[in-house]
């Protein structure tokens, strides 16, 4: 049985991800349709910028909910070595998704070039994520929250640094993974968010129910302070690195996106628990089907369902696109959620017409 704190927990957790899919809708829909002459207006810059919230938001939630895999792992019992593989079973399993989502595209869009199969996409580097950061679950719960925040931090120091290197050794493909570029999900400087997810979930992980609350104004307040932290030093006039830039590597970047994101965290624990508690949410219901909208929106806003509209939207009509696609999305994701309720309600009626339907068979309890 589910506690009333381990409803809320979960809940939020949707609710966040709900949240970051809505944006990302939205922001895909406007980078695909938006005629490219508009494209330096107020409308755009304020989408794309939003819009760069939902990677972050979703691996930091991958982090934390690999953080309460590892935890549960710890608390079976299980060896050293079981604990790592159980992780990557979990790398193992993204990198499928990954890959099989790249096919499904690549097979949409023939003919294509087969590196299209290669592509280093999110679903890919949260696999790689996962992989790298296995070594996590040989540690306890409370030692991997220490360990995973500084750990993150060092990922986001080191992003400039790596993007310095002579990386002409390496395949294109290792380097994708890697190495930082506005066209790739590269380890560095994205994998910070997963492994500061896994410190906030070894957090919650340790808390008593009742001190989840506390723990969440806590998250609102440093969510805070590293906003401006991170604004501060964004903007000083020197520089510890030889070269960085604000949008692919820097460190001030992603600390201000992990204040953003904490800041969203508490203020979806605060809506789901005084809101929307024990009613629908469609924010929540976007978060529980994420993968579902992700797959789905990427083939229908980027593929050739809808070509004649991409880049040839007005700001108002690309408005009222995103509109049509979110509540497209919704609709999917309700109907993925209640489709056994839904098809429990249309048999009879069809039956009625002289349909023969298959009838799924109850399990039969005994007292």
């Amino acid at each position: 049985m589910k506690t009333k704190a381990s409803a809320y927990r979960l809940q939020y957790l949707d609710w966040l991800r709900g949240l970051g899919a809505l944006i990302m809708l939205q922001g895909h829909v406007f980078h695909s349709f938006l005629k490219p002459e508009l494209r330096g207006g107020g409308p755009f810059m304020l989408s794309q910028f939003v819009g760069g919230m939902p990677p972050a938001i979703f691996l930091f939630l991958t982090g934390i909910t690999l953080a309460f895999l590892m935890d549960s792992v710890e608390r079976k019992g299980l060896p050293a070595h079981a604990r790592f593989f159980t992780v990557w079973r979990r790398a193992g399993y993204l990198f499928l998704l990954a890959f099989a989502f790249r096919l499904q595209l690549w097979l949409f869009a023939w003919p294509s070039p087969w590196t299209d199969l290669l592509r280093v996409d999110i679903l890919n580097c949260m696999g790689f994520g996962v992989a790298a950061m296995s070594v996590m679950a040989l540690f306890r719960t409370e030692e991997r929250a220490r360990l995973a925040a500084v750990l993150g931090l060092g990922i986001a120091f080191a992003s400039p640094l790596i993007s310095q290197l002579d990386w002409s050794w390496a395949p294109p493909l290792a380097r994708s993974y890697i190495v930082p570029d506005y066209n790739f999900f590269g380890f560095f400087p994205w994998g910070a968010y997963l492994v500061f997810g896994i410190s906030a979930g070894s957090i919650l992980r340790t808390l008593h129910p009742e001190a989840i609350e506390r723990a969440m104004q806590w998250a609102a307040l440093t969510g805070g302070v590293i906003v401006l932290a991170g604004q501060y030093f964004a903007n000083l006039p020197f520089s510890i690195y030889a070269k960085s830039e604000f949008w692919l590597n820097s460190p001030a970047q992603v600390v201000i996106k992990l204040g953003v994101t904490l800041l969203l965290l508490a203020l979806g624990y605060l809506w789901t628990q005084n809101v929307s508690h024990n009613r629908w949410s469609w924010v929540r219901q976007f978060g529980t089907t994420s993968l579902l909208v992700y797959w789905v929106h990427i083939e229908l806003i980027y593929g050739r369902w809808l070509g004649y509209l991409k880049n040839n939207l007005t700001v108002v009509q690309t408005i009222v696109a995103a509109v049509l696609v979110i509540l497209l999305m919704l609709l999917l994701s309700t109907i993925k959620t209640y489709r056994h309720a839904l098809w429990a309600r249309v048999t009879p009626t069809l039956g009625s017409w002289g349909w023969a339907l298959p009838v799924k068979p109850q399990r039969v309890t005994g007292d």
